[in-house]
């Protein structure tokens, strides 16, 4: 039981040491860890761990190598992960074939199995180690500080990476100076609003009251943002630290976890860090020996995007319908059942200990002038290194797909960025030097958000993202306040006329006007951005609409309504295999013969194609296209 500072430093002498050798190899043993993270564990993951330990065993070397699972190691297009300690050996795209071998060559032999390592698609070189692999190498991990290295269900592993020192030193504090700390770091909530944290602290600190509540917004909604998923499956007692010095600050006893319940594997670690942090006294009452308690609780969350509302949240967890409040009251003073109550996302909690750990200044030391610290970010989409990052604010949108991202696969041109989800916009390549920061983001268009980030290549319709992003809008619309509602249909209507080839003109004016009508009059921040990608990619696409709407053409070959498929008579050779496989049986034999083939070509009856593309996957001379 660690019921005492003294105690908690001696346990946590104790657990680093036992990292520290793990990683070092001073135990004399080596050590097999793979990523445990959604993306991987979708992979096998879990199967190859079970192989080694059964490899492991039947060679009888259980006494030389262990075996666990960590968190997300980031890199989720080279998943699965096993890394090798203490030689600190990465290998990527893991499958159950390769262990056998891993085992034989390197935990044997001690030499390592080339074809597995990553290979720099720039140079060709292989690259044994993480920090060496241009994916890692900008990257700074302050919010993911453990994710990828300790096994986030033993949380002998967090104590070994400093858990619970941010909160022994704000225990040693006054709530006001825990506060004006947070205040220093200049940290804003990294939720998506950017709203200085510790503004939001003071608010209900100052609010008097005989219960108080934090909350932690784990409803992570954005389409392809999983950043919040993997730092509570990769060390969610940070996330708890973040939550226990807020609860401390501001004079709070409880505070609820609201997770999605699509995160099984995030939620089931939470409960599993809870537990063990009460089965050792670090929750609970009295905690490390003063008159703090808190405990933690956890609700599940059904998927509503508007429940990332901060209000519809509360709601939420209060049992009723997940729908927006008027503000104000804001809830720092009439919150959850009416208390005050602060919410921060999973990747502003998670800063927090290492803000009190490390220091106020040396948190505020990386970043911008108003963006302090470092945000993370899910990459994804026309981009070859696909996966989860934590760069410096201040970085550039050109270092984050180009360095880290590893640029457009297939030299395809960058055509676009979305930041922000859904409530974000498009970024061209005008903007590609700018430093990725809150305000900065917005005066270009667009938006932090939570993290998402999203690229898009040549071959990306810029009319049909933006239909993509209302169509998402419309069903998670809660639909209380009659401009979202109403507004977002409308909008979501004329966009779909103009990708299929019906749109007018007058329906850009149309957009213009509702998006002003939506952005001003909606009562959440949900239908107050609704409108932002179709803002910013009639600003920069605006001839992709005309194209549409005047030549009745889709430029990227992307609306079905608005192209046709075409055989190159001279081109096809006639074998047939087009027509073979076509669904509909619109592929028919012509009497043309081209010059040097034996047999006469085909032709599509574009009035009866179903536009499926099968015919232009089974041709090998690439005689079809699109136009």
């Amino acid at each position: 039981m660690i019921n005492s500072v003294e105690k908690l430093n001696e346990n946590i002498a104790v657990c680093s040491k036992r990292l520290s050798d793990k990683l070092t190899g001073a135990d004399g043993r080596r050590h097999i860890v793979l990523c445990g993270g959604t993306g991987c564990l979708s992979n096998n993951s879990k199967e190859i761990a079970d192989k080694f330990r059964e490899l492991l065993e039947e060679k009888g070397l259980f006494s030389k190598a262990t075996v666990n699972q960590v968190g997300c190691f980031g890199f989720c297009s080279q998943g699965p992960f096993v890394k090798i300690y203490p030689e600190d050996t990465l290998y990527r795209l893991v499958s159950i074939d390769d262990v056998d071998e891993i085992i034989e060559s390197d935990i044997i032999n001690n030499k390592v199995v080339e074809r597995l390592l990553y290979e720099e698609p720039s140079t060709g070189e292989k690259v044994s180690k993480q920090d060496d692999i241009n994916f890692y190498k900008k990257q700074r991990r302050v919010a993911l500080h453990g994710c990828g290295v300790i096994d986030p269900e033993n949380i002998n592993e967090a104590l070994g990476e400093g858990a619970f020192k941010g909160l022994e030193r704000a225990l040693s504090m006054s709530r006001q100076e825990v506060i004006d700390e947070v205040l220093a770091a200049g940290l804003r909530g990294r939720g998506g609003a950017g709203f200085p944290t510790g503004r939001k602290w003071q608010f209900a600190y100052n609010s008097e009251s005989d219960e108080k509540y934090v909350v932690c917004n784990g409803d992570e909604g954005d389409p392809g943002a999983f950043m919040d998923r993997s730092i509570l499956e990769g060390n969610p007692l940070a996330v708890i630290e973040g939550m226990m010095i807020a609860g401390y600050a501001i004079g709070a006893q409880n505070g609820y976890f609201y997770v999605r319940a699509e995160y099984p594997i995030a939620v089931n670690r939470l409960k599993i860090a809870i537990m063990q942090a009460e089965e050792l006294g670090l929750l609970g009452d009295n905690i490390l020996g003063t008159e703090f308690s808190f405990r933690c609780h956890i609700r599940l969350g059904a998927g509503a995007f508007v429940c990332g509302e901060e209000t519809a949240l509360l709601n939420s967890i209060e049992g009723k319908r997940g729908m927006p409040r008027p503000r104000p009251p804001f809830p720092a003073v009439k919150g959850l059942w009416g208390k005050p109550t602060i919410i921060n996302n999973v990747e502003t909690l998670a800063c927090i200990p290492y803000i009190l750990r490390e220091t106020a200044e040396n948190f505020a030391s990386v970043g911008t002038e108003k963006s302090k610290g470092t945000k993370v970010f899910a990459l994804g989409g026309k981009v070859n290194n696909v996966g989860l990052v934590e760069v410096p604010m201040g970085t550039t949108l050109h270092e984050l797909i180009y360095d880290i991202g590893g640029g457009i696969p297939n030299g395809k041109k960058f055509k676009a960025i979305q930041t922000g989800g859904p409530s974000g916009g498009c970024l061209t390549e005008e903007f590609l030097d700018e430093p990725i920061d809150f305000d900065n983001l917005v005066q270009k268009g667009s938006m932090m958000g939570s993290g998402g980030a999203i690229v898009m290549d040549e071959d990306n319709c810029m009319v049909d993202v933006a239909k993509f992003y209302m169509e998402f809008i419309c069903d998670e619309s809660c639909g209380k306040c009659s401009p979202c509602r109403i507004g977002t249909k409308r909008m979501l209507e004329i966009l779909t006329r103009i990708t299929e080839g019906s749109g007018t003109m007058e329906d850009l004016d149309a957009l213009e006007e509702l998006s002003r009508t939506v952005k001003n009059n909606s009562l959440c921040a949900l239908g107050q951005t609704a409108a932002n990608p179709i803002d910013s990619t009639l600003k920069h696409f605006r001839d992709e609409y005309i194209a549409h709407i005047v030549d009745k053409k889709c430029p990227s070959h992307v609306c079905k309504n608005l192209m046709e498929y075409y055989i190159d008579p001279d081109k096809c050779i006639g074998c047939g295999l087009c027509a073979k496989g076509c669904p509909v049986d619109c592929i028919k034999r012509t009497d043309y013969v081209a010059e040097g083939h034996k047999l006469a070509s085909f032709a599509i009856n574009s009035d009866a194609c179903a536009k499926c593309g099968s015919c232009i996957g089974v041709c090998r001379l690439q005689a079809i296209s699109k136009r």
